[in-house]
């Protein structure tokens, strides 16, 4: 942190909310009006045009401090928002009066105002509906915020003041439990009221700060249309969250491994690197591009990015899994691609287990996965997924199999067989089935030489309903859409790759813009699998787990819908599970009512730029109070206002009007 950031951030958290001047004034803002109406909720204000004037207007979403005055010694203000105007108790008086002016075309403003003093003085006031959001108080020394009123006194026993740069500064950036934090506190933007800006560009910027804490492995939610700046407070996100990240890297604050699982922050900072991924679905952060003014996340931090595409480009790994010899991860992309098929033996299929028997010693079980395997293996060579060179499948057959099939030579499964010898041999099995040998193998063993999960390959592999029967299903033909995916190298996995930079505290970008929907869904898919099984595993085993964030840009096109109920899913379990593994989750999309509920309940910090119909801003309003927006939301322009967002931090009690700033290099 720069000197000037740290001495600014100590101006705010050491400001004295209720100091007075020596006129015995609160220096606190500027004198706007008194309350009216007082209760729990709410407050109606009476404001004056020039009380208004001086306090450089009151804009909708404001805030205003009401201070109490009826203890001698200040130490109690009500925090409240702007709403709306409210109608006072001389409303129709005023109304009556004004449309007998107009009615007698009379001068009632400007230079040759005609109305006497009496009526100018009465045309002048009006009233302020606002929100009652909570309380600050002090508490000994230090300055506390309740979300709450603990007792309100009559509403004539307030004053209300627009607060200034300092006091605007300190509510914007108030911590529950530290005022701000020193060390782990990064500026995002500025303090923003409004669409029109001609008062606030002439006052003092008020600087807003987020914390590492907020964000570290917690849920983070963008919402907006398209060009009204998601992309760039991701960026922003993304370029706070790697500085915090280098600090810990020079801090080497994790000697203390058994520490790290019961507080992994130290001072505010994380005590490991934190690792980063970013799922791009339109490539605007792997390629560099004109509205980042020349440098791209890739390009500002190069030593520390690693780019990924599913296609083969300069400057990029290529996204690829040896289907025949990385089963477990080629297996998860199968079932992934068929998730959707609801054929029953295709259910059946994607239902085998295909994970290696763990006792070493327990020689049928192991026998019956090395048959799985290879019946599966020749699914994918009939698929027409390139065989790498020389591949071939070994697994334990019978004699009387071997000698039963007819291909011009001896098949021997134990001595290794070619993918087209392999077919052979389990297209007999399957069609075979009521040979004598299975019979009697049945009655001496007890149980089928075929299991139910050699059985559910061995339907997809010869596309047949029952054995010998004519071939009426797709079966593996299901399975050619994955030869884009395949590689017949034998490189280490990208996933697993992928693990490995994110737990050195690396950025990796996984660019899926020449994707299909489908391509896009089965690699974000299988990447969040791989990492969330990794830290589970480390979880379990009682080490220590670096923060990791998820960024899923046009999130819509990849989460679960609002209405699927289907818990298990990976983006869920992120969402749901996720704080207890360290891994957090930055979602932007442009439709709030598409993101399943599961995932929103569990989302703690919240960025809102313009929204453009009421559907989105009714399922907005459900979650703390933006309510009080959501009319601005859709009359905001999206093309004059980027950057403009509601902001609400894990941290700070409140949602704050934020200016995002650009991001540079």
């Amino acid at each position: 942190m720069t000197d000037f950031l740290a001495n600014e951030i100590k101006k705010l958290a050491n400001f004295d909310l209720f100091k007075k001047g020596k006129d015995g004034k609160l220096e606190a803002g500027i004198f706007i009006g008194r309350p009216f109406y007082l209760d729990y909720d709410r407050a109606l204000i009476l404001v004056t045009d020039s009380w208004k004037n001086k306090a450089g207007g009151t804009p909708h979403g404001s805030f205003l401090l009401a201070f109490n005055e009826v203890e001698s010694d200040v130490t109690e203000a009500l925090l409240l928002r702007v709403i709306k105007p409210t109608q006072l108790p001389t409303h129709s008086d005023v109304i009556s009066s004004m449309i007998e002016y107009y009615k007698d075309d009379l001068q009632t403003s400007g230079e040759n105002d005609q109305l006497d003093t009496f009526t100018r003085f009465e045309f002048s006031f009006s009233g302020l509906e606002c929100r009652t959001l909570g309380t600050y108080y002090r508490e000994g020394e230090r300055l506390c915020f309740g979300a709450d009123v603990e007792n309100f006194y009559s509403a004539h026993n307030y004053i209300v003041h627009k607060p200034g740069a300092d006091a605007l500064g300190l509510i914007a950036n108030y911590r529950e439990e530290d005022n701000p934090s020193l060390s782990g506190s990064l500026r995002i933007g500025k303090v923003r009221y409004s669409s029109s800006t001609r008062f606030q560009s002439a006052d003092d910027e008020v600087p807003v700060y987020v914390q590492a804490q907020d964000f570290l492995g917690k849920r983070t939610a963008l919402f907006g249309m398209t060009r009204t700046g998601k992309s760039n407070t991701v960026k922003k996100i993304i370029d706070a969250t790697t500085e915090m990240s280098e600090k810990a890297k020079a801090s080497d604050a994790s000697a203390n491994q058994a520490d790290d699982l019961l507080d992994p922050f130290s001072d505010g900072l994380p005590k490991q690197p934190v690792g980063q991924i970013v799922f791009d679905i339109n490539g605007e952060y792997a390629n560099a591009n004109l509205q980042d003014e020349g440098t791209a996340i890739f390009e500002k931090y190069k030593d520390l990015t690693h780019r990924y595409s599913v296609i083969s480009k300069p400057g990029f790994k290529v996204m690829m899994v040896n289907f025949y010899r990385d089963i477990d991860r080629g297996f998860d992309l199968v079932r992934s691609h068929l998730d959707s098929d609801t054929a029953d033996y295709v259910q059946a299929f994607t239902s085998v287990d295909m994970a290696l028997p763990e006792d070493p010693s327990d020689f049928s079980s192991k026998t019956r996965w090395e048959r799985r395997v290879a019946a599966y293996q020749c699914c994918l060579y009939a698929a027409g997924l390139e065989v790498p060179k020389g591949h071939k499948v070994s697994f334990t057959g019978s004699k009387d199999i071997n000698t039963s099939i007819k291909t011009g030579q001896e098949i021997n499964p134990k001595k290794g067989l070619s993918l087209s010898d392999a077919k052979a041999y389990w297209d007999w099995v399957f069609d075979h089935q009521n040979d004598p040998f299975f019979q009697n193998y049945k009655a001496h063993k007890g149980r089928d030489w075929i299991d139910e999960d050699l059985k559910a390959i061995l339907e997809m592999l010869s596309r047949k309903r029952t054995p010998g029967g004519s071939v009426t299903r797709s079966g593996f033909k299901k399975l050619t859409g994955l030869r884009d995916l395949h590689t017949p190298t034998v490189d280490k996995p990208f996933s697993e790759e992928i693990v490995e930079f994110l737990r050195d505290g690396c950025i990796v970008i996984v660019d899926l813009s020449q994707g299909n929907p489908e391509t896009q869904r089965l690699y974000s898919e299988n990447i969040c699998r791989e990492i969330f099984g990794s830290a589970m595993g480390r979880f379990v085993s009682s080490s220590p787990n670096n923060f990791v964030q998820f960024y899923f840009e046009e999130a819509h096109n990849l989460f679960p819908k609002k209405d699927d109920k289907d818990l298990s899913q990976i983006y869920n379990r992120i969402a749901k599970e996720g704080a207890k593994l360290n891994l957090g989750m930055v979602y932007a999309t442009q439709e709030v009512s598409s993101i399943s509920s599961n995932i929103l309940k569990n989302t703690q910090n919240w960025f809102i730029a313009h929204l453009n119909n009421e559907d989105e801003t009714r399922e907005l309003q459900k979650y703390y109070d933006f309510a009080d927006f959501t009319s601005a939301l859709v009359k905001f322009s999206a093309n004059l206002d980027k950057g403009f967002v509601r902001m609400k931090t894990y941290s700070n009690p409140y949602v704050v009007p934020v200016q995002v700033d650009r991001f540079t290099a």
